[in-house]
């Protein structure tokens, strides 16, 4: 579960309402009508937009935004490079029951075990890396929609409440009440706009990346099995894919547990 994704939405609705209920009655910021614009305008030029079979899917890109379940690289690196010692000790065939958890890792060694030609691997992985990334493109395209055309509802919310008003002119009691629904829509279209949409946009980008960069690694790191490249070899060049600080982070984890059979491993003295 992605902490900070939940801290930011519950933070800024928050601040939202405690600012609207320090300053006075919260009852007169609810208003039926004027969320039935927003919500239901937006909602009706997103399927106008999209497909229904794209709209719905994008409920299931969304959730990526609440989720961490990408594997951390520098681990995931270190994972690899034992893969490639064993592979380079005993053949590919030796991984073929090694519990992997990441899907696409464990896709790409089950076609290295078959004995797939190296052209039809990277072909095979590189068409998954790119129609996923394809899919959350979509669902990215889809809430940047949504978080465009709310605050546009608000405002045609807005316009339609002034007309109202503004026909009831002989009543100058009601003007003011009138005003303020009018302006409701325009904030409901702008907190559904810049607390949900466009920062669950934003969000999934930086979800796509980060899985784009996983399922390289794993891409460059089967290849490299396969090919029987030197498993250090291996290590340095995915270790080109992060930044500085997590390979000295995925150096210190990698060292480890050498270390630790180092200090267990029993000495040389005479009784």
């Amino acid at each position: 579960m992605d902490i900070a994704t939940i801290i930011g939405i519950l933070l800024s609705t928050a601040l939202v309402v405690a600012s609207i209920v320090l300053g006075g009655s919260p009852i007169m910021f609810v208003n039926v009508p004027s969320a039935l614009v927003v919500i239901g305008g937006t909602i009706g030029a997103t399927l106008i937009r999209n497909p229904l079979a794209e709209v719905i899917g994008t409920v299931g890109v969304v959730g990526k935004a609440f989720s961490t379940r990408i594997p951390d690289s520098a681990g995931l690196i270190n994972q690899i490079t034992e893969l490639a010692r064993e592979a380079r000790k005993n053949g590919m065939l030796a991984l073929e029951n090694t519990e992997v958890e990441y899907g696409f890792l464990k896709k790409a060694i089950s076609l290295g075990v078959d004995g797939v030609e190296l052209d039809r691997i990277r072909a095979i992985l590189e068409t998954e890396i790119s129609f996923t990334s394809a899919r959350h493109k979509q669902g990215q395209q889809i809430l940047e929609g949504m978080g465009a055309a709310a605050p546009a509802f608000g405002m045609i919310g807005t316009l339609i409440g002034l007309v109202q008003m503004l026909a009831a002119l002989e009543d100058p009691s009601s003007i003011g009440p009138a005003m303020a629904v009018a302006l409701l829509t325009t904030l409901y279209g702008a907190l559904l706009s810049n607390v949900i949409c466009l920062p669950l946009a934003d969000k999934l980008k930086l979800r796509s990346k980060e899985e784009t960069l996983t399922m390289s690694i794993c891409l460059e790191g089967v290849i490299g099995m396969v090919q029987g490249d030197n498993p250090n070899s291996i290590d340095q060049r995915l270790k080109a894919f992060i930044a500085p600080k997590l390979r000295v982070d995925a150096d210190k984890t990698e060292q480890a547990p050498a270390e630790a059979a180092t200090a267990q491993a029993p000495s040389g003295g005479n009784a």
